[in-house]
């Protein structure tokens, strides 16, 4: 089991920064073994995917949305992921949730809700226009 715990949201303005971090606490396998992701929802829409990085952060993925102004990266020593996130909008307004898998895989690339089990709690980013 994973147990993951987001942090780092805020209030912004538009085209402000901010950093996300999503600490994670893995009995039996470690943190190292799990392909990580960043999610979103937005009032009133479902959750989507953001960005995606796997185990040893050789391969990143994210969504047309964000993509030249997100970046998904990790600390395996750390046991921490990171979603940078510059030139925001008020589009990116949501709670950002991050994702665990464990994978075998080096270098697959999920990116559905459902390829991954365990999740944290959420933090509220606010863009305001």
């Amino acid at each position: 089991q994973v147990q993951l715990v987001e942090s780092g949201g805020g209030l912004v303005q538009a085209g402000d920064s901010l950093r996300l971090s999503c600490a994670c606490a893995a009995s039996g396998r470690t943190f190292s073994s799990h392909t990580m992701g960043w999610f979103r929802q937005a009032p009133g829409k479902e959750r989507e995917f953001v960005a995606t990085i796997t185990k040893t952060g050789g391969n990143t993925d994210y969504a047309d949305s964000v993509k030249g102004r997100f970046t998904i990266s990790r600390d395996n020593a750390k046991n921490t992921l990171y979603l940078q996130m510059n030139s925001l909008k008020p589009e990116d307004t949501a709670v950002y949730y991050c994702a665990a898998r464990y994978s075998r895989y080096m270098a697959t690339i999920f990116r559905g809700i459902s390829d991954f089990g365990s999740w944290g709690q959420g933090t509220q980013v606010t863009v305001s226009s």
